[in-house]
């Protein structure tokens, strides 16, 4: 599955679903942005988008950026499917 397809379902889940504020980001000013910004009861999140062939595959400036959003106190991410979105999300139901 392509990984436009991929962020087309997990939009649809984090609007639909969870009343999200989503940020589709599509071409930033800043390298390594995660591909989604999201604002969900209070919290930042980011999430970058992969095939489950390329989770693995975040560049280096992506990592970093992931790691700045954490010591932010923001949360951050790779999902490869809604399914990966859904168990984050249920970790912030605490």
């Amino acid at each position: 599955m392509k990984e436009s397809i991929i962020q087309a379902k997990i939009i649809k889940y984090l609007e639909k679903d969870l009343s999200c504020y989503i940020v589709k980001v599509i071409k930033a000013t800043k390298s390594g942005i995660p591909d989604l910004l999201i604002c969900y009861d209070g919290r930042f999140i980011g999430i970058e988008v992969k095939t489950p062939s390329t989770r693995e595959n975040t560049s280096p400036l992506q990592r970093v950026n992931i790691d700045l959003i954490h010591k932010s106190g923001g949360i951050a991410f790779v999902a490869c499917s809604v399914e990966d979105v859904k168990e984050q999300f249920a970790l912030l139901q605490v």
